[in-house]
């Protein structure tokens, strides 16, 4: 355990901070290529988008990998292991997400997409600049958590928000669109952001354990 009577004495390996930032700089990127990929339509211009978001989010993947690889082979490490694990695979999720999203648009090829789809891209970019402050606070936030808590609520609040995007398209989906095959594609491109927006919030939920853990 990090709080042994040992650890006290032992230098603790700072390089997981930068690595998470990393990791959620790759997100933050991840989620603008997601932003304007939305205000195009055409299936060359999508697929060209999707290639960009894979490319991220396979760097996203290499991030996470080492990181879980450096878990194994250090000793001391700033945070429990299962804390660094379990916030780095969460950022990567959210990472997976947008990548999903992306994925299913250029393969489904939808109608232009919805101002509420849009929103719905615009939130999970907030979410991921608050991740990515996040990430600055990491190092110091045993002393003082104020910020990691206000960001952790941040994503909370806009997850709400995004449940309410989600449900008032569907309700205005089904009471508007005549053609069923384009309903079950929007549909399920619209369930993948919002999901991307509670993969987000899960990262908040993690951040608020730390606090309760550490500060």
């Amino acid at each position: 355990m990090n709080n042994s009577f040992f650890s006290r004495f032992t230098p603790k390996e700072p390089k997981f901070f930068p690595l998470l930032k990393q990791l959620s700089e790759v997100l933050y990127a991840s989620s603008v290529v997601l932003v304007e990929s939305l205000q195009h339509d055409q299936p060359a211009e999508r697929l060209d988008y999707y290639k960009k978001i894979k490319e991220l989010e396979r760097k996203g993947d290499k991030l996470s990998h080492r990181i879980l690889d450096e878990l194994s082979t250090t000793f001391i490490t700033p945070l429990d292991r299962e804390d660094i694990h379990d916030l780095a695979s969460s950022i990567d999720d959210v990472i997976d997400g947008i990548n999903s999203c992306a994925k299913r648009i250029a393969i489904y090829n939808p109608h232009p997409i919805s101002e509420s789809g849009k929103e719905l891209s615009r939130l999970i970019q907030e979410e991921t600049v608050y991740i990515s402050k996040a990430m600055d606070e990491l190092e110091s936030f045993r002393k003082n958590p104020a910020l990691l808590r206000e960001y952790s609520s941040k994503l909370h609040e806009i997850e709400n928000q995004a449940d309410d995007v989600y449900e008032f398209f569907i309700i205005k989906l089904f009471e508007q669109e005549k053609d069923s095959i384009e309903i079950i594609k929007i549909k399920e491109i619209m369930l993948e952001l919002e999901r991307t927006t509670d993969a987000a919030e899960h990262v908040g939920k993690i951040l608020k354990n730390l606090i309760v853990k550490y500060a």
